[in-house]
């Protein structure tokens, strides 16, 4: 670690600049005194007055002169020592500047040109992919940053985000990646940001790639997630003992209790479904964060299929005494996303095909249903279906409370939950839209929420939409392997 710079010489302080000027002021008093009594005695009052005069101004030049000299000489000291100082001149000239500033930086930088090749790279860039950083420069991006998953499959062209920067002419972020070190071997978790380099025509010109060391976190949040999986999972064998018992205690036929006691079965029965429920949320959204969630894809037409949930789905809204409705088409929902995926506006009629898990997608359908019925005192609950070329749209709309502007981009965070007079009432988690949103993620869809205060919500799910090849590759049974032939005579 350097020295710190130290000054040979302080600029003068205040009470050293008061100290002088009475110095100053009390010399220049006595000589006066003097030379006036000496031209009182000489020659008279007018010769004493002419000395005085004269000696006050030749004393006031002199003492001017070495304030001068005294604060010239503090300053000029003090510059000096900052010319002198170490930081001066290591960023004394353009190029130190910048080599200083990128080695000083913990997090790994690297910038490439347009063919892909490393222009630039510092010493944090260079540990992290178990490179030398002379070694690396000028070096294809492949060939220094083997980027590869959580499970260590390797990234393709179309996930690696220098790749995609080019395609797209946009930021990437990914805080997912790995990567296994050029001399050791070792896989290194990195959350990165790369980002283009425009020309004039917002042509891309280059990348810049910030990379940070992420393997402590990651770690942590690992042995978080684990602790949860396993404590979510071992609660959930006497939670459910309980809420056997209090259903048999409830039931007629098995035991008879009065109407006081049976009302507070009721309420810790219901309390130990809620407390079920959480242990389920809380294990589901651990599988989600490790990749360990069941995940049984298949053709699903999503048209039929909406069909059906919404009736199943219909009876509980009829409890708060809301309408349902299936809306099938363009009507109250629109299909510009605002991420990832991307379709023409022109809309076809279905059928619309999806590959993903039934089951999986039933629980996100389920789940946003529910919350619609849960923040909507009175109106209608709306199931819809749109689409394109190249993506199924789904929306749940409510005519509920709304949200404030502010809540809408945490909803979909862990454990977040909107703090008014109708989250206080009702029971949750704050896990079910990080799980619906974990799961539409699952097969590369993305999910949002339009809302507004008084006026209801509507929650987006797109999905990429199967062509008819591909409906057709996944819709054929798979060839049947001739059995081979016994040789027995």
């Amino acid at each position: 670690m350097p020295n710190p710079v130290k000054n040979t010489s302080n600029p003068p302080s205040q009470s050293e600049k008061i100290g002088w000027i009475l110095f100053v002021f009390i010399s220049q008093f006595v000589v006066l005194f003097l030379l006036f009594n000496v031209g009182m005695n000489g020659s008279g009052a007018g010769i004493g007055v002419v000395f005085a005069l004269f000696g006050a101004f030749l004393l006031s030049s002199i003492s001017l002169g070495i304030s001068r000299a005294r604060l010239s000489g503090l300053t000029q000291t003090s510059t000096k020592t900052s010319e002198n100082s170490p930081i001066h001149s290591i960023l004394s000239s353009p190029q130190s500047q910048s080599d200083s500033i990128l080695e000083a930086v913990s997090d790994g930088i690297v910038v490439t040109d347009e063919t892909g090749k490393i222009t630039v790279l510092n010493n944090s860039a260079a540990q992290i992919a178990g490179w030398n950083p002379q070694d690396a420069l000028n070096l294809d991006h492949h060939s220094v940053f083997d980027f590869s998953d959580a499970k260590g499959i390797p990234y393709t062209d179309q996930q690696n985000p220098f790749k995609q920067v080019f395609q797209t002419g946009k930021a990437i972020k990914d805080d997912a990646a790995f990567v296994t070190t050029h001399s050791s071997k070792k896989k290194i978790a990195v959350s990165m940001s790369v980002s283009p380099m425009l020309d004039d025509k917002e042509a891309v010109i280059g990348t810049v790639a910030i990379l940070r060391d992420v393997s402590e976190e990651r770690e942590a949040a690992r042995q978080r997630a684990e602790f949860i999986s396993t404590a979510s999972h071992e609660m959930r064998t006497p939670v459910a003992a309980i809420e056997g018992y209090l259903s048999l205690a409830l039931n007629p036929n098995v035991s008879k209790v009065d109407e006081k006691a049976k009302s507070y079965l009721l309420k810790a029965h219901e309390s130990t479904r809620h407390l079920g429920e959480l242990f389920q949320d809380l294990l589901t959204s651990s599988k989600a964060d490790d990749g360990r969630m069941t995940n049984n894809p298949e053709v699903v037409e999503v048209g039929e299929f909406l069909s059906k949930l919404t009736d199943d789905l219909r009876f509980v809204a009829q409890k708060k005494n809301l309408t349902v409705e299936y809306v099938l088409g363009t009507s109250g929902a629109s299909i510009n996303s605002p991420a990832k995926l991307e379709g023409s506006t022109k809309v076809i009629q279905p059928l619309y095909h999806i590959y993903a898990d039934p089951e999986r997608l039933r629980e996100v359908i389920t789940n946003l249903f529910d919350n619609a019925v849960k923040y909507t005192a009175a109106g209608k609950i709306s199931i819809g279906l749109t689409g394109d070329n190249n993506v199924v749209q789904i929306y749940i709309k409510d005519t509920g409370a709304g949200m404030a502007p502010e809540d809408i981009p945490h909803l979909f965070q862990k454990f977040y939950r909107l703090d008014n007079t109708a989250t206080r009432t009702t029971g949750g988690s704050g896990l079910g839209l990080y799980i619906s949103r974990k799961i539409v993620e699952l097969y590369n869809g993305q999910i949002w929420v339009e809302s507004e205060l008084g006026k209801g919500s509507t929650v987006f799910i797109n999905l990429p939409r199967l062509s008819n090849q591909r409906y057709a590759e996944l819709s054929s049974p798979l060839p049947k392997t001739p059995t081979p032939k016994s040789n027995t005579k």
